[in-house]
């Protein structure tokens, strides 16, 4: 899984266990972005839609989400990653761009990606194994990036891992059937069919993910398009088009409401963050329309970039950062019966997992044991 702000990795178990005591057979993952969660429906049973604008998330739903593990032939995918991991290195647009005249990957991986992204585009377009191959390679390319984990820039001295050389894997597939659609919330949200539980975890300040993004947008597009700036940045992030009402502080709040009113859907679960642009109390009274709602709070530390410090170009620490933790908030909203006895049974499961964990610490045995974790290790 690529390293992305607003990552729910914390939360995914929290989640899970939301979707499996509400009973839902179908959910809706309305931002999906690296598809963790939507990954985390599918893998409890529930029939998922994954949907985003950007493209290399429609990529990573096609291959997570809608593919079905039990419809893909393990030695032909075998036998692709094998061809496309002896290709020899060639520089090309990726390379020029993104290590020479950037320094987001070392030469050596850039031409690698080179040369397996034209092969992916010449020779396996249109086979059922493109998405999850090509979501391979960006997997593989961002275990070997130089950057805090945002592409906006990147670090002054190649990081560590910089110099490892790029390696394919076969992605995590599951088993069952999902959709996949690369759409705008704010258009497609009243149209979607109904489902049990739908999930937002919408933007929620000026941060732009087309342009935090950028490389992966090209990886996928592969369209070699002119850029700008030091960050090589795509030209097009300037076009209206590329830009989400989410990311404007006096528009966000409306078409929040919007996307919230119109989900189809009989519980709908949100996440958000004590930074966004909208008070808890808002999103109470937005969520209230839908029935009853409850409010799950989760203490997080903040994106690497804020553990490491704000730096200019030159590398150079030029401001301070405010704070390194937020406060997540999950709001269920829907039928009260229902909202109340989802929230009840996580907290008291939540509540035995604290108590077993403390009594292992202690090396207490016969402690309760929950029949699952709450926290990813």
């Amino acid at each position: 899984m690529i390293k992305y702000i607003g990552s729910k990795r914390r939360l995914v178990p929290v989640l899970g266990d939301l979707l499996a005591l509400s009973g839902a057979e179908t959910a809706l993952d309305m931002f999906t972005g690296t598809t963790r969660v939507a990954q985390e429906f599918k893998r409890r049973g529930a029939h998922v839609t994954a949907v985003d604008t950007a493209r290399y998330s429609e990529i990573f739903a096609q291959c997570h989400i809608a593919t079905d593990a039990a419809d893909v032939d393990k030695d032909d995918l075998r036998e692709a990653l094998q061809y496309l991991s002896r290709l020899p290195g060639r520089p090309g647009y990726f390379t020029e761009t993104f290590c020479v005249k950037s320094r987001y990957f070392q030469p050596f991986n850039g031409e690698r990606v080179d040369a397996i992204r034209d092969a992916l585009e010449t020779e396996l377009r249109g086979n059922p194994l493109y998405p999850i191959l090509l979501t391979s390679l960006i997997y593989a390319a961002d275990r070997v990036d130089s950057t805090t984990g945002v592409q906006m820039a990147y670090v002054k001295d190649w990081a560590p891992r910089s110099f490892n050389q790029l390696e394919l894997r076969v992605p995590d597939l599951y088993a069952g059937s999902g959709r996949a659609l690369r759409a705008d919330a704010c258009q497609v949200a009243r149209d979607l069919p109904m489902v049990d539980l739908a999930y937002l975890d919408p933007p929620y300040n000026q941060h732009r993910y087309f342009t935090n993004y950028h490389i992966w947008e090209t990886l996928v597009a592969w369209d070699a398009p002119d850029h700008y700036g030091i960050a090589c940045k795509r030209t097009d992030s300037r076009d209206t088009s590329t830009k989400s009402p989410f990311n404007a502080a006096r528009e966000m709040p409306r078409v929040l409401r919007q996307v919230i009113a119109d989900v189809q859907a009989e519980v709908l679960v949100l996440s958000y963050n004590n930074e966004s642009w909208v008070t808890l109390e808002d999103l109470v009274e937005m969520c209230s329309h839908r029935g009853h709602v409850e409010v799950l709070a989760f203490e997080s530390k903040r994106y690497v970039g804020a553990q490491i410090g704000i730096y200019n170009p030159d590398g150079e620490k030029v401001g301070r950062v405010s704070h390194l933790q937020n406060v997540e908030y999950v709001l269920v909203a829907g039928p009260k019966d229902l909202v109340a006895s989802m929230t009840a049974a996580y907290e008291r499961s939540a509540e035995l997992a604290a108590a077993a964990g403390e009594a292992r610490k202690h090396g207490v045995t016969g402690a309760p044991h929950p029949s699952r974790p709450m926290e990813e290790p």
